[in-house]
């Protein structure tokens, strides 16, 4: 567990990648360079936010595709897919093709339920089949069991002059070990870990009445760190099993002053929100607050918060309405002051 004696293991990030609706080119093309940028200064993970209907990355899998070949050695994933929004063997499909020809660096995560907005877009998504779509936890397991490449379709072999499988293909050894599932309950985290899937734990949570500490205030840290011994109680790797925390953080080592004020203003907005859960009557939805500060101040943070010592590896969240320069000079700083100040190495 990362302590200030015993090294973070992985070093990830994780970015939006926004756009302008009406010359999206040169947004999709800073995302790349983010990437190969991630590449140069060692990281170990880039991750993908997945949106729809809106300037931000709704096609990750081709962001990857396109990424694969601008680089060697950076893990990609998506933190998260919502599975809803998608045919799971077509996913099957397209992210084992994607995993080949990235020499095997994809580590895709995924979640449930309805999308959001459903009512509004479930005509357009499933126009004939809205109400019969099983948006649950099976749609994942079906997602699974296709890309570990168990037999799907009822036939096999010739048809005149072309072999058919019954399993997905292109098949990719080894995918099915790198899925991470984005849970924020208990019973999502549960579930991920008698599936024997990796934990991808981030800035957003859904606790429980019972979360709630005898002050009357809610302990994101410490809701999170429940969650995850949860989790490896209930996974077959038990303490190995793979969980990566998901936090926004902000160094400001080599931070301009025009950029501290910006970034000091983005937490200050985002802070309140923190308080207490957001949503209907009863626990919604627990959001950490922000890490802002230099890499020793975020790393002295980062050791003060129970969930962080529970993880060997991270994937840092971008800002999400920042200008290029800034997630280079986050990047850099994260690369070469935050990480070494957690006692990670560069990949």
């Amino acid at each position: 567990m990362p302590t200030p004696d015993v090294p973070l293991e992985k070093l990830g990030f994780l970015t939006l990648g926004l756009f302008d609706g009406d010359d999206p080119g040169p947004g999709m093309e800073s995302t790349l360079e983010v990437i190969e940028l991630g590449e140069q200064l060692g990281f170990d993970s880039a991750y993908l936010r997945h949106r729809h209907f809106q300037t931000g990355i709704s096609s990750p899998i081709a962001i990857m595709a396109a990424a694969s070949q601008r680089t060697s050695k950076i893990a990609m994933g998506t933190a998260v897919t919502p599975l809803g929004w998608e045919n799971p063997l077509r996913m099957a499909e397209d992210l084992a093709t994607v995993d080949i020809l990235s020499g095997g660096r994809l580590e895709p995560g995924f979640s449930v339920g309805p999308p959001i907005h459903w009512d509004d877009v479930k005509g357009a998504l499933y126009p004939d089949t809205a109400d019969r779509e099983d948006l649950t936890y099976e749609r994942v397991a079906r997602l699974l069991r296709m890309i570990r490449g168990e037999a799907v379709s009822t036939f096999s072999g010739t048809a005149g002059f072309e072999e058919f499988s019954a399993r997905v293909e292109p098949h990719s050894p080894g995918l099915g070990d790198r899925i991470w599932y984005g849970a924020g309950s208990k019973r999502s985290t549960q579930w991920a870990a008698e599936q024997g899937l990796n934990l991808l734990t981030s800035n957003i949570i859904k606790p429980e009445d019972s979360d709630l500490e005898t002050d009357g205030k809610w302990d994101f840290a410490a809701i999170q760190q429940r969650q995850i011994a949860l989790f490896k109680a209930h996974h077959p790797d038990g303490d190995a099993a793979r969980v990566s925390q998901g936090l926004v953080v902000i160094p400001t080592d080599s931070a301009t002053p025009e950029q501290r004020a910006k970034y000091e203003a983005y937490v200050e907005k985002r802070t309140p929100r923190t308080a207490a859960p957001m949503g209907p009557p009863g626990p919604g939805l627990l959001a950490a607050p922000d890490v802002l500060g230099t890499s020793d101040e975020v790393a002295e943070k980062l050791y003060a918060d129970a969930a962080f010592r529970e993880v060997r590896e991270v994937v840092f969240a971008l800002p999400f309405t920042f200008e290029h320069e800034d997630y280079v000079q986050i990047l850099t700083d994260m690369a070469t002051k935050l990480g070494p100040a957690l006692g990670w190495k560069p990949a």
